[in-house]
């Protein structure tokens, strides 16, 4: 694991007109002899959901790695905006969850990000509520469906306030009920000024959720832009295709 550079940045990013919050520069990562991302250099606004889209196998998931910091770059580096120093956090598309019930799963994320103890019970009513697991606290998380599981492992990572969360493809497989869920949640925590970084291969997701849209292919950034842009008028013909369901790789 590595640690992001944590410094104020300014300046606008090229696609959308707000503060910067992070910066990729020249990022690379190298797994054996593969090369997964090929000097990456992007930024994203410090506020707003951006999404970043890209066929199987183009690095997203890699990309969010060296953001949050699981992952040491080959070359280049992350720079965040000194807000999200200490205060960030990541939901895989698998859900991760401790052998307890809702509320114990809950109970231990509000511990282990030392919640002040006279604060948890209403910190854990509002977790609930957002995650509409209401009347479930009881239960044990094994035996709650996948799209309610992975709602729970949403608001788990949402105990400590991050300022910034990442997700990767969190309603992936899901039921369209379910996602719903999901993408009312992401509003939810986007409208209370968390910054969120989603990876999705579901357009009508992102075009639900983007305020601006990162695309990438083959380990490479190719377009940037704000979301309306991206979906109307996108700059690349890969990006043209792969809106079309015509680029698979």
């Amino acid at each position: 694991m590595f640690d992001p550079k944590v410094l104020p940045l300014t300046g606008q990013s090229p696609s959308v007109q707000a503060k910067i919050g992070i910066r990729c520069s020249s990022l690379s990562f190298v797994s054996g002899t593969k090369s997964i991302l090929s000097n990456v250099s992007a930024t994203f606004p410090k506020n707003g959901v951006s999404v970043i889209m890209g066929p199987n196998g183009a690095g997203k998931s890699v990309l969010l790695r060296t953001i949050i910091g699981l992952l040491k770059p080959t070359s280049g580096f992350v720079q965040l905006d000194a807000d999200f120093a200490g205060h960030t956090a990541m939901v895989f598309q698998r859900p991760v969850l401790i052998r307890r019930t809702v509320q114990g799963n809950l109970a231990h994320a509000l511990a282990i990000a030392r919640y002040p103890r006279n604060k948890r019970k209403n910190r854990m009513a509002e977790l609930i509520a957002i995650s509409g697991l209401k009347g479930l606290e009881k239960t044990p998380a094994r035996q709650l469906s996948g799209g309610e599981q992975q709602r729970l492992q949403m608001v788990r990572a949402l105990a400590s306030g991050p300022k910034l969360i990442l997700l990767d493809e969190p309603s992936a497989s899901l039921d369209p009920q379910s996602t719903f869920a999901i993408e009312q949640i992401i509003k939810t925590v986007s409208e209370n000024k968390t910054k969120i970084i989603l990876v999705t291969h579901d357009t009508g997701q992102a075009k639900r959720l983007a305020h601006d849209v990162t695309f990438i292919h083959k380990g490479r950034l190719i377009e940037q832009n704000d979301a309306y842009d991206y979906f109307n008028s996108p700059k690349s013909p890969l990006v043209k295709s792969y809106l079309e369901g015509e680029l698979l790789v």
